[in-house]
């Protein structure tokens, strides 16, 4: 089995290896995976940090061996870019802008110095709302796990990431990590409130904050109104989605 990591800033994840398709997810600058099939252009990879697969442009990756994918999956002091937007320095000289939440302490891997802010470890819980608000005002993209565009569960892991835990890729799949909460006055900020549709699947998920406010993606970032039914649009008027159930992670 072959091993890679992302040398670029963002890197498009698709479902099928065809530059039309759907993006299911993206490739952070510093971050690793298992090639599972290999083609003439295309690579279909598992992602280390959240097992999600897809398929990659060959052109878009860099291959390490596996002695340094392994050493990398073991080493200490996990760091992450803090500020939206930061850059690193090629020995040439060169600079690549890379994004909040990049996974930094691989640079040297890929002969870059990294000079910009980053978290290391685990944070105590308050600091997820302020990362959180990083991204407020950021646009909704299916797939997108940048300040530049991302969805709710992008935003969700993102947020968390940055500061030291790892969530699954969908808000399906991030409902089943943690406690359950029986109810919402249990919550503190930092928690998170997963929403289903009209056929009752969880497909939507928000951070708590404080006084009954939510910051989710809805169009892009924002802060809107939560209670027992769900969020309420304060701009509509109306709920715009129904809550399911809050679980408690950190």
């Amino acid at each position: 089995m072959q091993y890679g990591i992302c040398h670029l800033s963002i890197v498009a994840v698709r479902s099928v290896a065809d530059d039309a398709a759907e993006m299911v997810s993206q490739l952070l600058y510093g971050e690793r995976f298992k090639i599972l099939e290999a083609r003439k252009s295309w690579s279909k990879i598992r992602m280390a940090f959240d097992k999600c697969e897809g398929w990659v442009l060959n052109t878009q990756m860099v291959l390490v061996e596996q002695v340094d994918y392994d050493l990398l999956e073991t080493s200490a002091g996990i760091k992450h870019a803090s500020d939206l937007v930061s850059f690193v320095s090629s020995n040439e000289g060169e600079l690549l802008p890379v994004v909040l939440g990049s996974s930094v302490h691989f640079s040297k891997i890929l002969g870059h110095d990294f000079e910009g802010a980053f978290l290391e470890n685990q944070q105590d819980k308050p600091n997820v709302i302020r990362i959180a608000l990083l991204y407020l005002n950021a646009p909704y993209l299916w797939g997108g796990r940048t300040p530049f565009g991302l969805d709710s569960s992008g935003f969700t892991q993102m947020t968390y990431k940055v500061n030291g835990y790892r969530l699954k890729r969908t808000a399906l799949e991030q409902s089943a990590q943690g406690e359950a909460l029986s109810f919402i006055e249990e919550s503190e900020p930092g928690d998170l409130a997963f929403f289903d549709n009209k056929d009752g699947l969880i497909d939507h998920v928000g951070i708590v904050m404080e006084n009954n406010y939510i910051i989710h993606c809805h169009g892009k970032i924002r802060i809107d109104r939560l209670d027992h039914t769900g969020i309420f649009n304060t701009e509509s008027n109306r709920y715009t989605h129904k809550l399911r159930v809050i679980k408690k992670i950190i």
